[in-house]
């Protein structure tokens, strides 16, 4: 996706630097039919930030495969005059992709893993933020060869919004914040949850319900109250839609190491979350499969906050 000319540079990018500073001109929420104008977004030459270009777009705006397949041709074309870079170009391929429920999904072949560091992110927000624009279109995800996209620990990245990446001037990439998450966990009995409050320094880029579940899975750092979900669980993805999140987890959620009931470990993750102002419901699934039994439960649809099995 970026030239063989950069990765020089780029490996004395991730040795020199940790965060990346983002020159962004015009952020403003629009959209293709309106508002303050569409928006291309391109890696600057320096590769430290990405910039904004007014864009005006051709293809009927009712026809959302037309209209991302024009935008896929402006992020693959390198600018006349190459005062930008264009995030889609170099030997990674966008192989295809897909829209549904307002979720764009592309996939890119084999060669994509071969960028690395502070160029793959700025890549990626360059797209994410120029896609997103879109009515249509809310999140973005990304796959290699048809897996979900990983960051260098090995994490899937999952699904990106707008708000994914910081925009404003003089912010880094990798700003870090505190925050203080009033988690739940189980009483000694484990029929029961305990709240506690955590302060938390986190990197920004990861969204605030991300953060909580990642705390829960931990368990607690007190002898006040005990862990309700397998340390060994991974986050497959998480995304938030009209006040719902919908968390993804592998197989090892299923796992059952602590003595409390099925109720104390689904509803430490939903009241964790629900006290995100953001956040009402919360939708699970395993490896994509929203029916599955958890501890002889029965799980589908969508779980709100409980309040009686609070201690």
């Amino acid at each position: 996706m970026k030239k063989t000319a950069y990765s020089i540079k780029n490996r004395i990018l991730a040795f020199l630097v940790s965060f990346v500073l983002f020159a962004i001109t015009g952020c403003g929420s629009s959209t293709a039919s309106g508002g303050d104008g569409f928006k291309i977004y391109y890696v600057n030459n320096n590769e430290t930030g990405i910039v904004a270009v007014d864009y005006e777009i051709i293809s009927n705006p009712s026809n959302v495969h037309a209209v991302i397949d024009e935008l896929i041709g402006q992020l693959e074309t390198m600018p006349e005059r190459h005062q930008y870079e264009a995030p889609l170009t170099g030997n990674a391929h966008l192989l295809g992709f897909d829209i549904s429920d307002k979720l764009l999904t592309l996939n890119f072949d084999i060669h994509y893993t071969d960028i690395t560091g502070t160029i793959e992110i700025l890549d990626r927000a360059a797209i994410v933020r120029t896609f997103t624009q879109l009515n249509d279109i809310e999140y973005v995800s990304f796959l290699v060869e048809g897996n979900p996209l990983t960051d260098r620990d090995g994490n899937i990245v999952g699904n990106m919004s707008s708000d994914t990446f910081i925009f404003n001037v003089g912010n880094e990439i990798n700003t870090y914040e505190k925050v203080e998450l009033k988690l739940y966990f189980a009483d000694a009995e484990g029929k029961k949850l305990v709240p506690v409050f955590r302060s938390v320094v986190y990197n920004s880029n990861i969204s605030m319900e991300k953060l909580a579940v990642e705390q829960i899975i931990s368990g607690p750092n007190t002898n006040i109250c005990f862990p309700t979900i397998s340390k060994d669980t991974r986050i497959n993805s998480m995304s938030v839609r009209d006040g719902v999140c919908y968390i993804d987890f592998d197989q090892a959620f299923l796992n059952d190491p602590y003595n409390v009931t099925a109720e104390v470990a689904i509803y430490s993750i939903v009241n964790t979350i629900a006290e995100l102002s953001e956040v009402n419901k919360v939708v699970f699934s395993v490896n994509g499969a929203q029916a599955f039994t958890f501890k002889d439960t029965q799980m589908s649809g969508a779980y709100e906050r409980n309040l009686d099995i609070i201690e």
